[in-house]
């Protein structure tokens, strides 16, 4: 259910959920919901400004400390993309400032001007946005799966039945474009650009986003979170607003003969003339320029075979490989073989996902595990997005190992490989749900598996606010202790796989 479809309550305890406030993969002993909940009604009917520290110099004159004059407010998960120095930012957000904006746009009447500016955004009906945030309404599908399900159907396949009515489609994205964001169009796309910037100072919506997500990044107006869907919803601000001027600008040129679909930052724009397509990604482009954002020169290309390239190539190229080979230490090199091709990319995942579901209930393996553990720890490597379901795979196949000194070895080699690359924190704490039940006591430098064995590890720089909220957020038990007790030393399906294959 789209969520711009909810009431100012429901949409509020939508946020609020975990699954809202981190959309990446973690472990399931990971849990923030308490945390969420304890400081929602904390402050509730107040502002996070009544919660900030004072400090008293020696010169008698209180002096608050900002949030946007520390570092290290929120925390920062960097994800290596490539094996080498590519990396995606993940954020957790300080939980007093990310439960102070849901508590802002959730407000009745900010809700309802939201909800009424994302129709004006939406009022061309050649111009489709398909990436609002959406709550399943299946209880087996999480939220998560739910938008995965509805790129298949809203993009690829609606892209295909556009394949009978148009005969070129141009594909673009916006490069960096969390990192891009220009957070004073955050006020810009609610209230319009005329009258954000002649109430620079006053109490709107536009302008509180804007100035918490300024305080959570140091200041900066370049640039907003990546890893929560909150932040996926304020992005959806400004690229409903691009979408608005976009139409403007279409109209003047007198084209009407068109379709975008619109993925988040990903477009297809579908035309019967490519002189239009190019039209459409300069005036694109200028908007885009005005909002700190551009578009991906080396992901921008057109096409006139709509069919195939409706399709993402590494899913077509799967589909015409994934039966060549029988055997375990086959399959695998057939799925390295599609991640040399296509790194990174969702049917990796999924193919590995088959694979795990594949050798799961497995009492032996014949074949040597090693060289198979060998050829998944090379996938993993440079392939990030990969880590959950390969830390599922490396427990099983390290289950069937019976001497324990042997896989000891077989676990130090595969951290002395990942620690050849910078930025590993999102496989070291994967790599902690392996070793878990095997030794908990195993080091791991990432602050988030610190935590896991010392209560007393701050997650986020919290030196801004007083001591209630302070002992609030440290008393709050974010590693479930339960949890821990109740997985086993094989990571189970539910843990890492979005979907029942």
């Amino acid at each position: 259910m789209n969520i711009l479809e909810f009431g100012h309550e429901k949409a509020r305890k939508f946020f609020l959920k975990e699954e809202s406030y981190f959309n990446f993969d973690l472990p399931s002993y990971f849990t923030f919901q308490n945390l969420l909940k304890s400081i929602s009604t904390e402050i509730e009917g107040r502002k996070i400004e009544d919660f900030y520290k004072n400090v008293s110099p020696a010169n008698g004159r209180p002096k608050r400390p900002y949030p946007s004059e520390l570092e290290g407010v929120n925390h920062l998960l960097l994800n290596n993309k490539d094996g080498k120095y590519a990396w995606r930012p993940f954020q957790l957000i300080h939980p007093a400032l990310y439960v102070a904006i849901v508590h802002e746009i959730t407000k009745e009447d900010n809700w309802n001007l939201i909800v009424k500016r994302f129709k004006e955004f939406q009022e061309n009906k050649k111009i489709r946005c398909q990436s609002i945030p959406l709550e399943s309404q299946e209880e087996y599908l999480s939220d998560n799966a739910a938008a995965i399900t509805n790129w298949w159907q809203k993009i690829e396949q609606e892209s295909l039945e556009l394949a009978l009515q148009y005969d070129y489609v141009l594909h673009t994205d916006i490069s960096n474009c969390y990192g891009s964001i220009y957070t004073h169009s955050i006020p810009w796309a609610l209230h319009t650009k005329p009258i954000a910037k002649q109430n620079r100072s006053e109490d709107y919506v536009g302008n509180t986003i804007d100035k918490y997500i300024r305080d959570m990044s140091y200041g900066q107006t370049n640039g907003i979170p990546q890893g929560s869907i909150l932040m996926d919803f304020i992005a959806e601000m400004i690229l409903g607003y691009a979408d608005l001027e976009l139409t403007e600008k279409i109209d003047k040129a007198g084209i009407s003969d068109y379709v975008i679909l619109r993925y988040r930052d990903d477009y297809r724009v579908f035309t019967n003339n490519p002189q239009d397509a190019d039209k459409i990604a300069k005036f694109l482009t200028e908007i885009l320029i005005g909002l700190g954002m551009s578009l991906s020169g080396n992901k921008t290309f057109p096409s006139n075979d709509l069919i195939t390239d409706s399709i993402k190539p590494d899913k077509l190229y799967w589909i015409s490989e994934k039966n060549g080979a029988k055997g375990l230490q086959g399959h695998l090199l057939l799925i390295h073989r599609l991640a040399e091709k296509f790194p990174n990319s969702g049917s990796l995942r999924k193919s590995l996902d088959k694979f795990f579901n594949r050798i799961k209930e497995l009492d032996e393996i014949k074949e040597n595990v090693k060289v198979i553990i060998s050829i998944l720890i090379d996938i993993a490597y440079r392939n990030p997005r990969t880590y959950p379901i390969a830390c599922g795979i490396l427990s099983k196949l390290l289950s069937l190992i019976e001497d324990d000194n042997e896989r000891d070895e077989i676990l130090h080699k595969i951290r002395v490989k990942f620690s050849k690359i910078p930025n590993t924190g999102h496989i070291k704490i994967w790599l902690q749900r392996v070793t878990i039940k095997i030794d908990r006591r195993e080091e791991y430098e990432e602050t988030l598996c610190k935590k896991v064995n010392d209560r007393s590890v701050k997650i986020w720089n919290s030196d801004w606010l007083n001591q209630d909220i302070n002992d609030l957020i440290d008393s709050a038990e974010i590693i479930d202790e339960d949890k821990i007790n109740e997985i086993d030393e094989i990571i189970k399906s539910n843990e890492i796989q979005l979907f029942n294959y």
